[in-house]
């Protein structure tokens, strides 16, 4: 699923006589081995539909579940909470048989309907959902219906490639919900002011308390349904503690003193966690290349740059592509490989990661570093500095000077701005540096869109369709433009055929064109400019047993087991 990314799902946390304070002179209970992990930045929200970015799913997602997911080293599909499904012989209709041991956390039994609810909450169009884009295809709705109380149908308009993929999505629970989807207060049900007692999931663990800029606690969910090959109901670790860190240097921090069990170094901390690894009795793992790559993107919003009639110069060189391929060629992507990667990692060329080889474009020719070609292109389209300051000047004369943000604390996406800034301040481009604390970052994407540039991330996955948000006109994730009532432009309109041809197509072996043609596009019009993707390392205590991550997920993660 495509969300904005922060940094690596695990990091770290701090937490030991400050979190169970006993109180007077009582004798402290036992508590069971308890894993810690990190992630950086607060939660926007506990609801997984409205959730849109890594800092929301890495709190709340643990409490839920969906019918299905992906085996993380074999990729196929597994049940969760459907424990069968068939497809009809005209493969639009797919039907689901559930669990009949499946409670809610509250003891409350799950049944069809919380499936039919949660697509009525994804399709309603008072929902801010992402989700939406992937479940449309192409324009029409499933229709999804109750057969019994633990069996339910999606009937499709026709034959749909992704549809297990689309329909991994975590399930919620209608007793609790329904109520605010039917007022229209469902975007700002189970925000982050929602008592932890109240947020009811399927999943291995609940909430138990949230303290903002500080921990979540997560005690195991009694009414789980996973059990082992013993018949001891799962998971097997029973309490869980989640620290909120400010920026990746904190949690590497918490990591080396040991509050934490799991981390996710950045390239660039790789050498020194291989260094201590066996004096501190870590592993550190190598899973592969990211799936996501750090971007820049560029605002061709017009509700920001066209007010009273009047037509921002910004959106002129937005959209020049020219303009927009001279600051491609000033990328060094080789030096952004060595300085904030330390090596490990190689340039991006097409958006979709090599991890996904059937999908990804690999014959895309980059652009190659050269400031002279830089230099040029700008000047035959028009920017030259007209009065000696060093700034060059549009065709119009509007000095070029625009914003370029991302989030704070990110250490890594701070030197890939450091290096490409000072490469586009040789072009004679005035650009303003703006970190922002992430949320607030995403507000500017998603809300106001008040933004000219800005260097962020994607989660990227299996299943381009997941990608829908982002590369469909309609998308809440097109950045550039998003939400458009129809295609702007001709290429736009081109990539939103593509996705549904790619949608429509059955044969393995030719759906992959449409999604490589749509990389040839982007890669074509530059609404983003990629960067680099970072190899993909993990380091954990080795008390933690049974734990074997790869770039796809951990396999098993209810098995996962602490040593002491």
């Amino acid at each position: 699923m495509f969300r904005m990314a922060t940094i690596p799902r695990f990091v770290s946390i701090p937490l030991l006589a400050l979190l169970f304070a006993c109180s007077g002179g009582a004798e402290r209970p036992e508590l069971p081995p308890t894993l810690t992990t990190d992630t950086l930045g607060d939660p926007k929200t506990f609801n997984m539909i409205v959730s849109k970015e890594t800092s929301s799913s890495a709190v709340a997602g643990i409490l839920f579940e969906g019918l299905i997911r992906r085996e993380p080293v074999t990729t196929d599909f597994e049940p969760v909470l459907a424990e069968s499904w068939s497809v009809s012989p005209d493969g639009r209709t797919w039907t689901f048989k559930l669990r009949k041991d499946v409670l809610w956390s509250d003891g409350v039994p799950f049944t069809a309907d919380d499936i039919v609810f949660t697509a009525r909450a994804i399709y309603d169009p008072k929902v801010a959902s992402s989700i939406r884009d992937a479940w449309m295809i192409e324009g029409k709705k499933m229709v999804v219906t109750p057969v019994d109380r633990h069996t339910v149908s999606f009937t499709l308009p026709f034959p749909f490639a992704p549809f297990l993929d689309i329909v991994q999505v975590d399930i919620l629970p209608r007793h609790k919900l329904e109520a605010a989807l039917d007022a229209g207060t469902f975007d700002s049900a189970w925000n982050i002011n929602t008592p932890p007692g109240e947020l009811v999931g399927t999943g291995p663990y609940v909430i138990t308390k949230y303290v903002p800029a500080q921990h979540v606690l997560y005690e195991v969910n009694p009414r789980y349904w996973r059990k082992d090959e013993k018949g001891d109901r799962l998971p097997s670790i029973k309490r869980r503690v989640l620290l909120i860190v400010k920026d990746i240097n904190t949690a590497y921090v918490k990591f080396d003193a040991g509050e934490t069990d799991i981390y996710a170094p950045p390239a660039d901390m790789v050498e020194t966690i291989r260094g201590k690894a066996r004096a501190r009795d870590w592993t550190l793992k190598e899973l592969g290349l990211s799936t996501g790559t750090p971007f820049i993107a560029f605002n061709r919003n017009p509700r920001h740059f066209v007010k009273g009639g009047k037509r921002d110069p910004r959106l002129d060189w937005f959209t020049d592509k020219k303009f927009l391929k001279a600051l491609a060629h000033a990328v060094d992507k080789e030096t952004i490989v060595f300085n904030a990667f330390r090596g490990y990692g190689e340039p991006a060329v097409a958006d979709i990661s090599p991890e996904v080889k059937r999908f990804h474009n690999a014959d895309l020719k980059d652009y190659e570093y050269d400031l002279k070609k830089a230099e040029r292109l700008l000047s035959e389209a028009g920017y030259v500095d007209r009065d000696g300051d060093k700034i060059r000047e549009d065709p119009r004369g509007n000095p070029v000077s625009f914003d370029l943000y991302t989030n704070q604390g990110n250490r890594t996406r701070e030197r890939i701005a450091a290096i490409v800034l000072e490469d586009w301040k040789k072009l004679g481009l005035k650009v303003n540096y703006k970190p922002l604390e992430f949320n607030t970052l995403v507000e500017k994407l998603d809300s106001n869109f008040d933004w000219d540039a800005i260097l962020i991330g994607l989660t990227g996955g299996l299943e381009p369709h997941w990608g829908s948000t982002f590369y469909k006109s309609s998308g809440h994730l097109h950045m550039w433009n998003p939400r458009q009532a129809k295609p702007e432009t001709a290429w736009e309109a081109e990539i939103d055929r593509l996705i549904d041809l790619g949608a429509r197509e059955l044969d393995p072996k030719k759906r992959p064109q449409h999604y490589k043609k749509i990389q040839e596009i982007l890669h074509e019009e530059l609404p983003v400019i990629l960067t680099a993707r970072e190899s993909v390392f993990i380091a954990h205590k080795n008390r933690v047993l049974g734990y074997n991550p790869t770039i796809w997920g951990t396999p098993d993660p209810e098995k996962m087991r602490l040593a002491y």
